[in-house]
């Protein structure tokens, strides 16, 4: 879903100050916005929030400042999420200035255990300890019992997580606007194992168990977007579900996301002519 937005927003920098010449673009950015009749402001009150840096950057963004629109500017590697290249900074700040955008409302997912939440934009991913042994996970729709995984992990993402480690995972692509889930193992122990498209308004309960015979299974580190939040403990459910709150990305005019996931996944299609 797509927004309305003031004319010409207020606008906030944060830069990922690991990033070289991240403190240089920003200065600089910031003059530049101002010569355009852009108004700065704090991140917690802006507009827009330029993001400078690359993915990881625009996925801690979305949490340290959530409901707040954030445009990102590219100085990493991939920038699937932070998607404007540097030789177009100057470009966005007009087309921001002109009015020139729209904001794209992201699906988020909530994960809940034992009274902890966590939210992601990316994935919920269900990973095994260090042992060396597969995790078995019994997953749940709506009480309703789906499978059980013998795997490495469990992945559920989003469709803007569906580029990213789902996509590394086997897992498809889904377009932004899609009201859809993916469910994708991790490494399973089957060949009839494959990922799952759902609704995404489907809740998921997922139960670590302990192998048949065996002693109980070791905790699996549940991570939202990266960043480890809480252990699941044998038997105890963990709760997935859409998220009551979304993610704003800014989307300049004539943004293409198949133009995206060419330019940036390499993705061309077939070669037969």
């Amino acid at each position: 879903m797509k927004s309305a937005h003031p004319k010409k927003p207020s606008v906030a920098f944060v830069a990922n100050a690991t990033k070289p010449g991240a403190r240089e673009a920003k200065r600089s950015l910031a003059a530049a916005a101002k010569k355009l009749g852009l108004a700065l402001a704090p991140a917690a009150e802006a507009d827009v929030i330029a993001v400078l840096g690359g993915d990881g950057t625009m996925l801690r963004a979305a949490h340290e400042f959530p409901g707040r629109p954030l445009l990102g500017l590219n100085l990493g590697g991939l920038g699937y999420l932070a998607s404007v290249s540097g030789k177009a900074f100057d470009k966005a700040l007009k087309m921001l200035a002109r009015g020139r955008y729209s904001v794209s409302e992201r699906t988020m997912l909530e994960v809940s255990n034992a009274g902890k939440t966590a939210v992601a934009l990316n994935e919920i991913a269900f990973r095994g300890g260090l042992s060396g042994h597969a995790a078995v996970l019994d997953v749940e729709s709506d009480g309703r019992a789906v499978t059980r995984y013998l795997a490495d992990g469990l992945l559920i993402a989003t469709p803007t997580g569906s580029t990213a480690y789902s996509l590394a995972a086997g897992g498809p692509v889904l377009m932004p606007g899609v009201p859809a889930l993916v469910l994708t193992p991790l490494n399973p122990h089957a060949l009839a194992a494959r990922p799952v498209v759902v609704g995404d308004e489907v809740r998921f309960t997922v139960t670590l168990r302990s192998r048949a015979g065996g002693d109980d299974a070791e905790p699996v580190g549940v991570y939202a977007d990266g960043e480890l939040v809480f252990e699941g403990m044998c038997d105890s459910p963990v709760e997935v579900k859409k998220s009551a709150s979304s993610a704003k990305l800014v989307e300049l005019d004539g943004y293409d996301p198949y133009d995206v996931m060419s330019r940036k996944l390499g993705w061309t299609g077939s070669s037969v002519q």
